[in-house]
């Protein structure tokens, strides 16, 4: 009660004495309604059941049902339920005991194909066992980093409140890439959009880069463009050494390429600002010019083909 009477929140207060902050609160009623007396009379009996049995095997398969996206909304729906109205932290030790923690969905392939899967990981073994020396292997695929802050998760001292400054541009780079998995050579084709155009662009790079190999593989998914008839064409000529091989529909998850476009966002995108368009995209391209090839040993555990099988029946599927 001295410490609230020096003007400390009840936050403050539980963080110091290392207690909930709901218990500050109501120490603080009892002194107002009745004292000192009050205050020195607990007379604990413990907790009372918050839900019955009936309710709280109700809440459990609406919470299993559908998702909350806040802990307001949760109390929301236990008040117009069940008329019971509970404290926030009550709450979250509550939904606690029950099982639940906060934390963020998967986002799953619209028509991910177990089948689909297990083949081309299959397939793509067997390559890989029976390539020969004057062959190569790419994944290829486009990624569009906007010159936007992204703020993502990090460490910060609980003390410190942590902003991102927000930009003031919208310029998207499109960019159509490949990677080669054994030594992390990446080309990267830039384009006004990714099309026909820049498929061929960077088919022609590869070809052009490996001179001595008699095939370059390269593993990318169905996009139109892929499969665009001036592709088919090139590819179709005498003397063409590139291969294609697609990608089961629905399956990102099998595009190691992918992964490298996340390690690109980590290291540029997340909670950095850039003051002008131009630092961005010399951001981008620094780290496919010099932080990639300086420095991809470190990303080499993260960037890899050891790919898992997408099985939908194992999420429950919310939205």
């Amino acid at each position: 009660m001295l410490l609230l009477d020096d003007g400390l929140s009840c936050e403050a207060i539980a963080k110091v004495l290392y207690i909930d902050d709901d218990t500050v609160r109501g120490w603080y009623e009892r002194w107002i309604s009745g004292g000192e007396k009050a205050l020195a009379s607990f007379d604990f009996k413990g907790a009372k059941r918050t839900l019955s049995s009936e309710q709280e095997e109700a809440l459990v398969s609406d919470l299993s049902a559908r998702l909350f996206s806040t802990s307001s909304a949760v109390q929301a729906h236990i008040r117009a339920r069940f008329g019971v109205e509970l404290s926030r932290s009550g709450l979250i030790k509550y939904l606690n005991r029950l099982g639940f923690e906060y934390r963020k969905p998967k986002a799953l392939p619209a028509q991910a194909n177990v089948e689909a899967q297990e083949a081309f990981i299959a397939a793509y073994e067997r390559l890989l066992n029976a390539l020969g020396a004057d062959e190569v292997v790419y994944f290829a695929d486009a990624v569009h980093p906007e010159y936007q802050s992204r703020p993502a998760y990090g460490w910060v001292r609980k003390s410190d409140k942590v902003a991102v400054k927000r930009t003031t541009g919208r310029k998207r780079l499109n960019l159509h890439g490949a990677l080669c998995l054994e030594d992390f050579d990446c080309q990267i084709i830039e384009g006004e959009t990714i099309s026909a155009e820049t498929t061929l662009r960077l088919l022609k790079r590869l070809s052009a880069r490996h001179p001595d190999k008699s095939t370059i593989h390269v593993f990318l998914d169905n996009a139109r463009y892929h499969h665009a008839r001036d592709v088919k064409a090139w590819l179709a000529q005498p003397g063409c050494r590139i291969k294609l091989h697609f990608l089961p529909p629905y399956a990102p998850n099998l595009n190691a390429i992918e992964r490298l476009w996340g390690v690109m966002h980590r290291n540029v995108t997340h909670n950095r600002y850039y003051p002008t368009e131009t630092e961005f995209i010399h951001a981008v391209n620094a780290f496919f010019k010099t932080t990639l090839p300086n420095q991809w040993w470190s990303f080499r555990d993260i960037v890899t083909d050891t790919f898992h099988i997408i099985h939908p029946e194992d999420f429950r599927v919310v939205g």
